[in-house]
């Protein structure tokens, strides 16, 4: 059997669930002192954003952004061939947590130049990540379109650890977003699963993300208009 190529991979963005985005757009404020940009509805998941730019210090191509993202309760219910939300926004027992401690890290996103290639790549290794899917939403410069790997149960896998993947259209949505002095200085990972953990981001060129073994945890890292700050899951 022929290699598959493998794809090389860069943080996207990382993703904060939210009870409500009023309350994410607060918790910005006060935690990170910026307010975030806009984002706007995804009708495929029935979910809205707001939007913050992150500067990086990996020298990779394009830019980073943490989303702050929300279940939109005026949002239509959602189409039949879509059983779950992503991000595991409907798991009873994250909903929970979030809903008593407030807006908090969950998962992260990582951005690819082929998503087929890359989901194929995981697919030799045993990992089922799901399908390839398109999405999109209406901004005032046109529409956003990208692909996105999404499972029918919405799960994130190895307790948010392991990345979702993306593929973007021609735009993104750092191409407006302003900079709000937000830098992510390091996104670290903690799993029992560490090796095959590391294994799977590099089969995908994904580096520069610190993975220890310990019970699962996301940890990043800011500078912030409010001195440093730490997000975690």
């Amino acid at each position: 059997m022929s290699s598959l190529p493998a794809p090389r991979a860069t943080l996207d963005h990382l993703v904060v669930m939210a009870p409500s985005l009023d309350s994410g757009v607060a918790w910005a404020a006060a935690t990170l002192g910026v307010t975030p940009g806009p984002g706007g509805e995804h009708p495929l998941m029935g979910t809205h954003n707001r939007l913050l730019r992150l500067r990086t210090g990996s020298g990779e191509p394009g830019a980073a952004y943490l989303e702050i993202i929300a279940i939109n309760p005026a949002a239509s219910p959602l189409p039949a061939a879509t059983a779950r939300r992503w991000f595991d926004m409907d798991d009873p027992k994250l909903r929970a947590r979030v809903s008593q401690q407030g807006p908090q890290l969950v998962h992260w996103v990582a951005r690819v130049p082929d998503l087929a290639t890359a989901l194929q790549v995981w697919q030799a290794l045993g990992i089922d990540r799901g399908e390839a899917r398109a999405a999109s939403r209406p901004t005032p410069t046109g529409l956003l379109q990208w692909q996105i790997s999404l499972r029918p149960d919405g799960q994130r896998l190895w307790d948010g650890c392991l990345p979702t993947l993306i593929e973007w259209g021609p735009q993104h949505p750092t191409d407006t977003l302003a900079d709000r002095g937000l830098a992510l200085q390091a996104l670290t990972l903690r799993h029992p699963r560490a090796a095959p953990l590391q294994a799977a981001c590099h089969a995908i060129g994904l580096h520069g993300v610190g993975i220890t073994e310990g019970p699962a945890r996301l940890c990043a890292r800011l500078d912030t208009p409010h001195g440093p700050r730490t997000l975690h899951s």
